[in-house]
C-alpha cells in the first residue's frame, strides 16, 4: 500500500507513449499515479479513488476531455479536484473554452515535463499544501510538513504518525466537516480495512496531543457527521 499522504494524480491520455512518460516522471517525483486511456475509464477511476489532481487530454476517443471536465465540475464531490487540460490547440478561443468548462489550468502540447510538474505542484499548493512541503498554520498551531513537526504556542508537540496525518488533513481544510469514512480514505488509504471506531480512538489521541501543554481543544465533533477543526 502506498502512503496515504502521497498525492494521487490521475493521468488521462489516449496516447500510450505520452501516458507512460508522464506516469514515469510523476512517480519519480513521489506521486501515486492512476492512468486512464479514455474518458469512461477516467470517470470510473475518479469514483474508485478520488485524485488530488487530474491531468486530462482534450482529444480523447468517444468522450472528449472537455466533456469529462464538465461532468466532474458539475458533481459536488469532484468539483474541487484541480484539472489541468492538455491540448494541441493553442488558439486563445480554445484555451478560453477549456477554462470556461472548469479546467483549472491549460497546457499546450508539446509541453516540457518540468513545466507540467511545476503546474501540478502549484495546484497541490492550493488544495493539499502539506503534500508539497508547505507549512500550515491554524491559530497558535503550526505544522511543518517537511520536518514532520508540530508546534503549538511555540512548544513542540509529540504526535504519532497517524495523528500527524489526521492533523494535516484538518489543517489543509479548516472548518470542513470530515466524516469517519472520508478520514479513513485520506489518512489510512482505501487499500486496507480499518474499523470506523479506529478513527475515534485516534481523534482522542490527537486531542490529547494538541492540549499536552494546555490550550483549548480545537477539534469539534459534529453529531452524526464527523469531525472538524475550528
Amino acid at each position: 500500500m502506498s502512503p496515504p499522504e502521497q498525492p494521487r494524480v490521475l493521468v488521462v491520455e489516449d496516447e500510450p507513449a505520452q501516458r507512460e512518460v508522464l506516469a514515469y516522471n510523476l512517480e519519480a517525483e513521489g506521486f501515486h499515479v492512476d492512468k486512464a486511456e479514455n474518458g469512461e475509464e477516467a470517470l470510473l477511476l475518479v469514483e474508485e479513488n478520488a485524485p488530488d489532481v487530474i491531468v486530462l487530454d482534450w482529444m480523447l476517443p468517444n468522450v472528449s476531455g472537455i466533456e469529462i471536465c464538465r461532468r466532474l465540475k458539475m458533481q459536488a464531490d469532484t468539483r474541487g479536484v484541480p484539472i489541468i487540460m492538455l491540448s494541441a490547440r493553442s488558439e486563445e478561443v480554445d484555451r478560453v473554452r477549456g477554462l470556461e468548462t472548469g479546467a483549472d489550468d491549460y497546457v499546450v502540447k508539446p509541453y516540457s515535463v518540468a513545466e507540467l510538474m511545476a503546474r501540478i505542484r502549484a495546484q497541490l499548493r492550493r488544495t493539499r499544501p502539506a503534500s508539497v512541503g508547505e507549512k500550515l498554520t491554524f491559530g497558535d498551531i503550526v505544522l511543518d510538513a517537511e520536518t514532520h513537526k508540530v508546534h503549538r504556542n511555540e512548544q513542540l508537540l509529540k504526535l504519532g504518525p497517524t495523528e500527524f496525518r489526521l492533523l494535516t488533513t484538518f489543517m489543509e481544510k479548516p472548518g470542513r466537516v470530515w466524516s469517519r469514512e472520508q478520514l479513513l480514505d485520506r489518512v489510512w488509504g482505501r487499500d486496507i480495512y480499518v474499523d470506523t471506531r479506529t478513527v475515534d480512538v485516534h481523534i482522542g489521541r490527537l486531542r490529547k496531543a494538541l492540549c499536552q501543554h494546555g490550550g483549548d481543544d480545537p477539534l469539534r465533533t459534529v453529531r452524526g457527521a464527523g469531525y472538524a477543526l475550528g
